[in-house]
């Protein structure tokens, strides 16, 4: 097969480990920089034009489209669709799994454990808001936030008025949620790959710091997923329509909490902590929903 990962930079990790997989399992591997991709549109003509040539005989793409361009990134994916071409994360769903606020909207209504949260339009009442959620301190996430930035820990009133004021001004849409004390700084990051958990580590904060994110200086160790905790991680990733999917989640006396489904999670730490082959993992789920498309196209020409 072959396979084209959108990724703008090929020396990252991620990419570099993806293409590796792909190359051992006999496919052929390119990286397409999503952001130099031309979007031909034409009737019945679906195409894109990338380094002076039209992309073409392309089975699969693999999106790795940052935070910062899921509007072009998601754009591209949703063009390689309508080229007929498998994509491991759908356009819809990478759109969807960005949008903070719709996905833990989804996540609610599927009936998934999460941690109290307030969605304001720049209210100022800071003391209600608080007071519905246990009390201070609170986390405050910027909605456009990824890898911990944007995320502060207001330790009480006082300071959470202050940050929320500073944000306000800024016009940047926030969400306040409860500070899990019992979590102690760890959260979970759960790999989950075609309605499977193929990985999972804890990531302890550093001293100091409630963010337990890998680029704040957390580290991260093999955990083993209690039942409710991988049921949960799959549900997540199920109802956003992720086949690629980092679930993040704290642990808490009323069971997992999901704070972020992630569409494009990193391969580094988790590969680190667990020793598992993800990137393998991702290569074999394509290999398995390509041959199942072909099949059904060769099933479709021979009805037809």
């Amino acid at each position: 097969m072959k396979i084209a990962v959108l990724s703008r930079n090929s020396k990252l990790y991620s990419t570099k480990r993806i293409v590796e997989a792909g190359k051992l399992r006999g496919h052929e591997m390119i990286v397409v920089d999503h952001l130099k991709c031309d979007i031909v549109i034409e009737q019945k003509r679906p195409a894109i034009f990338y380094k002076g040539a039209y992309l073409t005989d392309i089975d699969a793409v693999i999106p790795r489209i940052g935070a910062s361009v899921t509007f072009f990134g998601s754009a591209v994916v949703r063009q390689f669709e309508m080229m007929k071409v498998f994509s491991a994360v759908e356009s819809q769903a990478l759109m969807r799994s960005r949008d903070k606020l719709r996905s833990l909207q989804i996540l609610s209504r599927a009936g998934l454990g999460m941690p109290k949260t307030v969605f304001t339009n720049y209210s100022k009442d800071v003391d209600e808001i608080i007071d519905f959620l246990g009390g201070a301190p609170v986390v405050i996430k910027l909605l456009e936030g990824t890898q911990g930035l944007g995320v502060v820990l207001a330790e009480n009133k006082n300071a959470a008025n202050s940050v929320l004021e500073a944000f306000n001004g800024l016009k940047a849409r926030v969400i306040v949620q409860e500070f899990v004390k019992e979590a102690k700084g760890a959260d979970i990051r759960a790999f989950v790959v075609d309605g499977r958990v193929v990985g999972a580590m804890k990531r302890q904060a550093k001293e100091g710091e409630f963010r337990s994110n890998l680029h704040r200086g957390g580290k991260a160790n093999l955990i083993q997923l209690s039942r409710k905790e991988k049921a949960a991680a799959i549900k997540a990733a199920r109802v956003l329509g992720l086949s690629i999917a980092g679930v993040d989640m704290l642990q808490s006396k009323r069971g997992p909490l999901i704070i972020e489904v992630n569409s494009s999670p990193g391969l580094e730490g988790i590969e680190g902590a667990t020793e598992v082959d993800i990137a393998g993992e991702i290569i074999q789920y394509i290999e398995r929903n390509v041959q199942t498309k072909k099949k059904k196209i060769q099933k479709d020409k021979v009805n037809a």
